[in-house]
């Protein structure tokens, strides 16, 4: 009953706004204990509603495109808008002790310090899947907290984007100004699922660069086909300046303009709905991976199949099938 008590009154605490309540809600879903996951489940049941509904933002880019930089700026401009902005920010982790080395709090001192404003750096852990998760239950957790926009900022590192893509309403890549053939670096597949690319730095020096970058990722989009599903004009290229706030409101508004219009179309629930059943599935994926690994004689056998899998000794398809025959047996 005592448990049942402290969910009931952090979920209060949750939807007052209260940003110590926050990050202990954000700490508990993050944890893998089992009683702490139930415990979870029982918070984010508890704070859900359909009528707070954040701007949910994926944010992707190369290192040294200046994220960090963009999101305080971003971030500084909107709440000097008097919205309320989170930022989950999934680092790198340490190898050896699994905690987080970017620190994205000591590298946004002032977006850190703005009342508005609530940063919440994620080691991932070296298991992208778990922070997948994790991550999503903390976006969920800031839309009841009362967020208006929460930037989902990524490790960037070719799988995560996709991730990142299932969690969010807009996906943004970021990109340095460089050279024609910079362009032959970027992944077609991340371009495919990005609904602006802003090309930073555009600023000093480096401005005409960041121009022509911009022109050349333009037209590269007008070569992709465009999705049914957006208006006119989009995905689109544009030239930002974190550094001199140079076309970040113009940014925002081609934001809003999308968003609005997906809104009006159908598209913004049809979007949600479809992760909805993508994570429950997911979900019900990584469950039974847990549920395997729990299970001694079960995590045993995989790992045995596994070894023989890796020296060829037997297919990858059989192995699969013998797992799935004992859980089917021990189920």
């Amino acid at each position: 009953m005592k448990a049942k008590a402290n969910i009931a009154d952090l979920a209060a605490e949750v939807r007052s706004g209260g940003r110590r309540a926050l990050a202990r809600a954000i700490t508990l879903v993050e944890s893998a204990r089992d009683d702490h996951r139930e415990q979870a489940t029982e918070l984010l049941e508890a704070l859900r509603s359909p009528d707070r509904q954040a701007l949910r933002i994926g944010l992707s880019g190369t290192p040294g495109v200046g994220k960090s930089t963009f999101i305080e700026s971003f971030g500084l401009m909107l709440t000097g808008q008097g919205l309320k902005v989170a930022v989950l920010a999934v680092d790198p982790s340490s190898a050896r002790s699994g905690g987080s080395i970017l620190g994205d709090k000591t590298r946004m001192e002032r977006l850190s310090r703005d009342p508005s404003a609530f940063i919440r750096p994620s080691p991932s852990q070296t298991h992208l899947g778990g922070v997948a998760r994790r991550t999503r239950e903390a976006v969920e957790l800031c839309e009841a907290a009362g967020f208006d926009v929460v930037l989902i900022e990524t490790v960037g590192v070719g799988q995560s984007e996709t991730v990142v893509a299932e969690m969010s309403d807009l996906f943004i890549l970021l990109l340095a100004p460089a050279g024609g053939d910079e362009l032959q670096g970027v992944k077609r597949g991340i371009m495919e699922i990005a609904d602006l690319i802003l090309v930073n730095k555009a600023d000093g020096d480096l401005k005409p660069a960041a121009t022509r970058t911009c022109a050349d990722y333009a037209g590269a989009l007008r070569l992709l086909r465009r999705r049914s599903r957006d208006p006119e004009g989009f995905p689109k290229a544009m030239t930002v300046s974190a550094l001199e706030q140079g076309g970040l409101a113009e940014a925002w508004s081609e934001m809003q303009s999308l968003a609005d219009w997906r809104r009006r179309n159908g598209v913004w629930n049809q979007r949600r709905a479809e992760q909805a059943r993508h994570w429950f599935e997911d979900g019900v994926r990584q469950g039974l991976i847990d549920w395997i690994s729990s299970r001694p004689e079960l995590d045993a056998k995989m790992r045995n199949l596994s070894g023989r899998v890796a020296a060829g000794e037997l297919s990858a398809s059989a192995a699969t099938a013998e797992v799935l025959a004992m859980v089917k047996k021990d189920g």
